[in-house]
């Protein structure tokens, strides 16, 4: 059985994440319209590498739960997607501005 926890050094250290980058992938991974593009585009690791670092960050009910809702989801995978292709967010999403959200 090969050394998770390896394979998750070696990602890590293969695409220089720190730890707010892997934050930051697993919050976007968790999304159910951001699409893995997207997660590639911002940061370079792509589907398959995400569902290891999800493997290992996650508690496994939580991974199982999350890779079964994802599989197949037509908006996590961009050719597969009927809405805005190139937008990472929701048309409806408030954007933000000057670190605050705009209520208007």
């Amino acid at each position: 059985m090969p050394d998770v926890v390896g394979t998750f050094m070696k990602i890590r250290k293969k695409y220089e994440l720190d730890e707010r980058a892997v934050d930051r992938i697993i919050e976007m991974a968790w999304e159910d319209r951001t699409p893995f593009d997207a997660i590639k585009f911002n940061f370079g690791v792509p589907e398959a590498d995400v569902i290891k670092l999800m493997r290992q960050e996650m508690k496994l009910s939580s991974w199982k739960m999350w890779r079964e809702r994802v599989q197949g989801r037509a908006t996590k995978h961009a050719k597969k997607r009927n809405f805005g292709m190139g937008n990472f967010k929701c048309s409806r999403q408030r954007s933000i501005s000057g670190n605050k959200i705009s209520k208007r």
